[in-house]
C-alpha cells in the first residue's frame, strides 16, 4: 500500500491541488481558470476544474514519513457553500472570463461506495485469516474448521441406505435372538414400558476377531429402522486435550435428538481400559473421555431411547464401571462359530458364487475347524478369484480345495528347486504324521497330506477333529503331541538322522504340553494348579525358580513320551509308511480317502464323482424372533408341568416320561432341544 500511494504521487502533472473557496474565486476572476464543475455533494457544492497554465503549488511528497515538495499542477478541488450569493459570484466570474462551466448530478451512490470501500478491505483480511485458522485446524485435527475439533465425527447413517438384515447373518442365531429385544423395544417401546421394564441402556459384543460383531450391529439398524451413529474409539481422542469428552457429549446430543436411535462404538477398548493404569499424558486424556462416557451412559440426566451397541475383543481389558448393569447390561459373546454355524455362513457367502455339483458347503464346514466369518468368506473369495484366474464359469471342489491350502498354509511354490534326498525325507517325514493320526484317531482325523511347499513349510498334514470341542481331555492332549512327533520319529527310524524340518512341530508341541502343565493343571507332579493365564498381560513369572524347573521338566516328560509313542507306532506300521511314503512322492497330496484307501489295501481308490448338495438360507428376524418365543414356550410349559407335579404330590419323579405338547413342536426342527448348559 506504501509503494502504491508513493507512485501514485509521483506522476508529473497529474496532481490535483486542494484549494480553498476563495482562493478559487480569485482564481476564477484571475482568468487563470479554465474550466471547471460544480456537483451537489452532502449540502455543498463540490467543484473540480483546470487551469489555463500549471500552477505551481506544494503538493504531499507522497513517503511514508511525511514531506512535502513544491510541484507544477494542472488541476483543483473545492468546495461552496450552498448559498446564493457565492454561486452568483462565481457565475459572475466566470461569465466575465468566458470561463466554461458545467453542473453535475448528485450521485446518489457516493454514500454507499464511501461505506463499501470502507468495510470491503477489513472483509477480506477477515476472511484471509479465516481460512488460514482453517486450514491450521485441518492440519493438526483432520477437519477443515479449528473451531470443530470438539465435534463428533459420528454421522447418522441414513436408513435407506443400510441394507443388512438378519438374514445376512448367519452362524449367529444365539446371539441374534438376544438381540430381538432391543430391535422390538426400539419399534414398539410401550410394549415394554407398560410393564415397568427398561430396555438395556447397552449391549457389549465380545469376541476373537472377525466373528460378525459389527456386522450384528449393522442387522441391528437396519431392522430397527432407526438413525444408526457408528464411530471408532480411536476417534474420540486427538492430540487435544478434552476433544474426546467434548465428542462424547457431542454423539450423545446428536444421538438423544434423533431418538430412538442407535450409538455404535467400535474397538471400545481403545477409550475404555481400566484407569489409573496411566502417569499424565495420552492416559489422562483418555481417562477424561471414559469418565464423559461413564456419565453419557448412566448418568444424572440420563439418555433415554438411546441404546449403545459396543464391540471389542479385550473385554478383560475394559474399566469395571463401564460394564456392570445400567450402563453395558446385556454382555454377548460371540465366538468362533460351530459345524453348523460355519454352514450357515457359507451358504450366505455363496449366494452369488456358482458352485458346481460336487462343491459340498457341509463338508467345508467340517474341514474347517477354528474359522470364523471372516475366515470363510475369504476362503470363498479365494475360491473365486482360482476359478476365475482358470477360465472356469463354475466353482468346483478343485478351486475350494486349493483356497483353503491357500488361506491355511499360503500359496503353493511348485517352481521350488528342491533335492531327491530332501523330497523324500519330506515325504517320510509327513507319512509319519499321518501313520500316527491314523493309529491315535479317536480325537483326529487326518484329512490331507501334501509333500508341495506352501510358505515356509516343505510340507505338512492336515489332522481335523471328529467334531467341534469345547474341553481338551489329557488323552486327547497327548495324542496330539504323539501326531506332531511322527515327523521327527520316522526321520530317525527311516534315515537314521534329524532335520530341522521339525522345529514348527516342537514349537507346537512344547506350547501344548506347557498349557497342560500350566494351565489346565494335567501334571500329577505339579497339582490342579494355574500358573500362567493367556489372558492376562503378564509382567514376569508368578512362580518360584524352583516351580519353573519342575515346570520346564514335566513339560519334556510330556513330549518325550509323546516321541516314544509316535516311535512305536511308525515300527509297528512301517509297511504302511512306506506305502504312503511312495504315493506322496508320486502324487504330492493325498486327501482322506487315498490315505485311508492306502493304509487299508494299499491301492489308491477309484475315481467316484459326488452329487448335488442343496443349500438352505439363514434365519430371517422374524425366523429368529418366532424360534426365541418357542424356546420361551417351551420353557414356560415345562415350568408349569414341574410346578402342577409339585403341587399333586410334593415330589418329581425324575424318571417320569413328560411328553412334549404337539403345539410346540417345531417341524423343521424334530429334535430340537435346550442346550443352553452343555459345553
Amino acid at each position: 500500500m506504501g509503494v502504491i500511494y508513493f507512485f501514485s504521487g509521483s506522476s508529473n502533472g497529474t496532481q490535483t491541488q486542494e484549494i480553498q473557496s476563495s482562493q478559487f474565486v480569485q482564481s476564477l476572476k484571475d482568468n487563470k481558470v479554465k474550466d471547471f464543475s460544480i456537483q451537489p455533494s452532502g449540502g455543498v457544492y463540490k467543484v473540480t476544474g483546470d487551469y489555463r497554465k500549471p500552477q505551481e503549488a506544494e503538493v504531499d511528497s507522497g513517503l511514508l514519513l511525511g514531506g512535502s515538495k513544491k510541484e507544477a499542477v494542472t488541476k483543483f478541488t473545492t468546495t461552496v457553500l450552498e448559498n446564493n450569493s457565492s454561486i452568483s459570484e462565481i457565475t459572475k466570474a466566470a461569465q466575465a472570463n468566458n470561463v466554461k462551466m458545467n453542473a453535475k448530478q448528485e450521485e446518489s451512490s457516493g454514500v454507499w461506495m464511501n461505506i463499501l470501500l470502507t468495510i470491503l478491505p477489513m472483509l477480506l483480511f477477515i476472511w484471509f485469516f479465516y481460512m488460514m485458522m482453517g486450514r491450521a485446524g485441518g492440519q493438526g485435527g483432520g477437519n477443515n474448521n479449528v473451531m470443530r475439533f470438539g465435534k463428533s465425527k459420528a454421522k447418522p447413517a441414513d436408513s435407506k441406505e443400510n441394507k443388512v438384515r438378519f438374514s445376512d447373518v448367519a452362524g449367529e442365531e444365539e446371539e441374534k435372538q438376544e438381540l430381538v429385544e432391543v430391535v422390538e423395544f426400539l419399534k414398539d417401546p410401550r410394549k415394554f414400558t407398560s410393564l415397568g421394564a427398561t430396555i438395556p441402556h447397552g449391549v457389549l459384543l465380545e469376541g476373537p476377531p472377525g466373528t460378525g460383531k459389527t456386522l450384528l450391529a449393522k442387522a441391528v439398524a437396519g431392522e430397527a429402522n432407526v438413525p444408526f451413529f457408528s464411530i471408532s474409539g480411536s476417534d474420540f481422542v486427538e492430540m487435544f486435550v478434552g476433544v474426546g469428552a467434548s465428542r462424547v457429549r457431542d454423539l450423545f446430543e446428536q444421538a438423544k435428538k434423533a431418538a430412538p436411535a442407535i450409538i455404535f462404538i467400535d474397538e471400545i477398548d481403545a477409550v475404555g481400559r481400566k484407569r489409573g493404569a496411566g502417569m499424565g499424558g495420552g492416559h489422562d486424556e483418555r481417562e477424561q473421555t471414559l469418565n464423559q462416557l461413564l456419565v453419557e451412559m448412566d448418568g444424572f440426566s440420563g439418555n433415554e431411547g438411546v441404546i449403545v451397541i459396543a464391540a471389542t475383543n479385550r473385554a478383560d481389558v475394559l474399566d469395571p464401571a463401564l460394564t456392570r448393569p445400567g450402563r453395558f447390561d446385556r454382555k454377548i459373546l460371540v465366538g468362533r462359530p460351530d459345524v453348523n454355524g460355519r454352514e450357515a455362513i457359507l451358504k450366505v457367502h455363496a449366494k452369488n458364487k456358482p458352485l458346481a455339483n460336487n462343491v459340498d458347503l457341509h463338508e467345508i464346514a467340517q474341514q474347517t475347524p477354528g474359522f470364523v466369518g471372516a475366515d470363510l468368506a475369504n476362503l470363498l473369495n479365494e475360491a473365486a478369484l482360482l476359478a476365475a484366474r482358470r477360465n472356469k464359469r463354475q466353482i468346483d471342489a478343485a478351486d475350494v480345495d486349493e483356497a483353503e491350502d491357500r488361506v491355511i498354509a499360503g500359496p503353493a511354490k511348485r517352481n521350488r528347486v528342491i533335492s531327491d534326498q530332501e523330497r523324500q525325507t519330506v515325504a517320510y517325514h509327513e507319512a509319519g504324521h499321518t501313520i500316527v493320526g491314523l493309529v491315535l484317531n479317536d480325537a483326529r482325523v487326518v484329512h490331507k497330506v501334501t509333500i508341495v511347499p506352501r510358505g515356509r513349510a516343505g510340507g505338512y498334514a492336515i489332522m481335523l477333529p471328529r467334531e467341534d470341542q469345547q474341553l481338551l481331555s489329557k488323552k486327547d492332549a497327548m495324542e496330539q503331541i504323539a501326531g506332531l512327533m511322527g515327523g521327527r520319529a520316522a526321520e530317525e527310524i527311516i534315515f537314521d538322522s534329524q532335520s530341522s524340518g521339525a522345529s514348527n512341530d516342537f514349537e507346537q508341541a512344547t506350547n501344548l504340553a506347557r498349557a497342560m502343565v500350566t494351565q489346565y493343571g494335567m501334571s500329577e507332579k505339579l497339582g490342579n494348579v494355574q500358573l500362567e493365564n493367556p489372558n492376562q498381560e503378564a509382567y514376569g513369572p508368578r512362580y518360584s525358580q524352583a516351580t519353573a524347573a519342575e515346570i520346564d521338566e514335566e513339560v519334556r516328560r510330556f513330549t518325550d513320551e509323546g516321541h516314544q509313542e509316535a516311535k512305536k507306532i511308525i515300527e509297528a506300521h512301517l509297511e504302511q509308511h512306506k506305502v504312503i511314503a511312495e504315493a506322496l512322492l508320486k502324487y504330492e497330496t493325498l486327501d482322506e480317502k487315498q490315505i485311508l484307501s492306502l493304509y487299508n489295501t494299499g491301492k489308491m481308490p477309484a475315481e467316484d464323482d459326488s452329487n448335488e448338495f442343496p443349500s438352505e438360507h439363514a434365519a430371517t428376524f422374524e425366523e429368529s424372533k418366532r424360534e426365541l418365543e418357542r424356546k420361551e414356550a417351551e420353557r414356560q410349559a415345562q415350568m408349569g408341568r414341574q410346578a402342577k407335579a409339585d403341587n399333586d404330590d410334593g415330589v418329581v419323579d425324575p424318571n417320569e416320561d413328560v411328553e412334549k405338547p404337539d403345539e410346540l413342536v417345531d417341524p423343521k426342527k424334530p429334535d430340537d432341544h435346550d442346550d443352553s448348559n452343555d459345553y
